[in-house]
């Protein structure tokens, strides 16, 4: 493992939307991340803008991968889509002993840590994904329903937030165009049909919305915070979004071919919402858990907007590995930390 004495930690990706967020509030911060990614002449922009190091390379480039992340406690990882670059960081982090974080809502990427548990434990190193809004807010608010009723056998979670995002999301959400829908049913994550269903619910505030299903993260990592066997995670979308989410059970082979990627990844715009965007918005979450008994409680939570809850939460990550408090193996955010990590998160100033 590596000592964390002295050592820094590595954004990679830090010149992508959030990337470039998590640095400029850590920058603020008086930490000192060395910022890391592909594409130089970003890179050296970024570093320069704030006085930080820098360090360029693809994850191919295995040596220069290695050397980055053997001179670091940790890495944050920002660089997705993470079902194609999470396996390559995470191997590399396995291999030279860094603690391995991300900010994936992919639930593929979120098994195959998980998978990796035993490695992970071995190497001395702690591996969590999804160390942003996806997953840390409803990771806490799952916690808090099963420790308020530990008979539960159902979890339900949502979410609404207004708000622009980033050209990395868009363009994770347009490759999984075709993949359809997950829910967990006894222990184990099943496919359901895009949009699989709707129900009506009550964020409070005076706000009531028709959610629909989504395959959030927590339907993977719920289950390890909670050991609760069967979840279901919904979202608000607009009617045009929920109509295409219906379509793409049809069409969705076909939105999946390359030149019809091409051109819907040609479309997204970059960048993401402005800071006044940002600190306009708000995301509010609900949760429900039920047991076999017909108790049933419910729990809500605010956070900031999305991109600013990501890189708050994983600030107050990274400034607890790199104080030591940590877990070797894989962790989800409330297994490591408990389900009061989110109310310290954004206790911390916004920018």
């Amino acid at each position: 493992m590596v000592d964390l004495v002295n050592k820094t930690f590595l954004i990679y990706g830090a010149n992508g939307y959030t990337g470039e967020l998590i640095t400029r509030m850590a920058a603020e911060r008086g930490m000192r991340p060395v910022v890391a990614g592909r594409n130089e002449a970003a890179i050296k922009e970024l570093a320069e803008k704030h006085g930080l190091e820098h360090r360029v390379f693809s994850l191919e480039e295995t040596e220069k991968l290695d050397a980055a992340l053997n001179e670091a406690a940790m890495v944050l990882h920002c660089a997705g889509p993470f079902s194609l670059t999470s396996r390559q960081m995470g191997e590399a982090c396995l291999r030279i002993g860094t603690h391995y974080t991300d900010i994936t809502g992919e639930i593929a990427v979120f098994e195959a840590c998980a998978a990796a548990d035993q490695k992970a434990k071995d190497a001395g190193i702690m591996v969590m994904p999804g160390v942003g809004f996806d997953v840390v807010p409803s990771d806490c608010l799952a916690r808090r329903l099963k420790d308020r009723l530990p008979s539960a056998t159902n979890l339900t979670l949502a979410f609404y937030g207004k708000g622009r995002i980033s050209h990395g999301t868009q363009a994770t959400m347009t490759m999984n165009i075709d993949k359809g829908g997950a829910i967990r049913r006894d222990g184990k994550i099943k496919p359901v049909p895009a949009a699989w269903r709707t129900r009506e619910i009550d964020f409070g505030e005076g706000v009531v919305k028709l959610g629909v299903t989504i395959p959030w993260g927590d339907v993977s990592t719920a289950f390890y915070s909670t050991g609760i066997p069967n979840i279901e995670v919904y979202t608000v979308a607009p009617p045009s979004a929920l109509k295409l989410m219906k379509l793409s059970r049809f069409i969705g082979p076909l939105l999946a071919t390359g030149p019809v990627q091409r051109y819907l990844q040609g479309k997204i715009p970059p960048g993401g919402p402005s800071d006044e965007e940002r600190a306009r918005g708000k995301t509010l979450l609900w949760g429900e858990a039920s047991d076999d008994a017909g108790n049933r409680i419910e729990e809500r939570l605010t956070v900031p907007e999305g991109y600013t809850t990501t890189a708050l939460a994983a600030l107050e990550i990274t400034r607890r590995i790199l104080a030591g408090d940590l877990k070797p193996g894989f962790q989800t955010p409330s297994m490591a930390y408990g389900p009061d990590l989110i109310d310290a998160a954004i206790s911390q100033t916004t920018v």
